[in-house]
């Protein structure tokens, strides 16, 4: 939960850098990117809730370890700052299906797990928010 607000925060600190901005009137600051990039490194680091994601992805632990090594890597592009706009390409493809068939499963989410509904909506909208602002560091030139 705390990750992704770290991340949410990430997300401004990279909008707020002047990052995606085609028409820049000012230098672009690369320290409040680098920070963004770190924060949304350590949303990637910490998988908030592994039985959601077994319930939902088929092959099972195998599975679900390959997901956390790829998680892992990008999350390693983004605390180094090497390679982000590769990564920010990747997490870009895969962040959606995270947001649609585990998060969005909102079945799932109430009857087994009690989950209020705007709790999960309150979800969406920060994994929304952070996949704006990978999209943001995926088109960035």
């Amino acid at each position: 939960m705390y990750s992704r607000a770290l991340a949410i925060i990430g997300g401004f600190l990279v909008l707020a850098s002047g990052a995606g901005e085609v028409y820049r009137q000012k230098a672009r600051s690369r320290s409040l990117q680098s920070t963004g990039q770190i924060f949304l490194g350590i949303y990637l680091i910490c998988m908030e809730d592994r039985q959601a994601y077994l319930n939902h992805i088929t092959g099972g632990e195998l599975t679900l370890m390959l997901i956390e090594v790829l998680f892992g890597v990008l999350a390693l592009a983004f605390l180094t700052g090497y390679y982000i706009r590769l990564a920010a390409q990747i997490l870009a493809t895969i962040l959606p299906l995270v947001i649609l068939l585990i998060d969005g499963n909102l079945v799932y989410w109430h009857s087994n797990r009690k989950v209020e509904f705007w709790n999960q909506m309150k979800l969406i909208g920060h994994n929304i928010g952070i996949f704006g602002a990978v999209l943001i560091l995926a088109t960035d030139g």
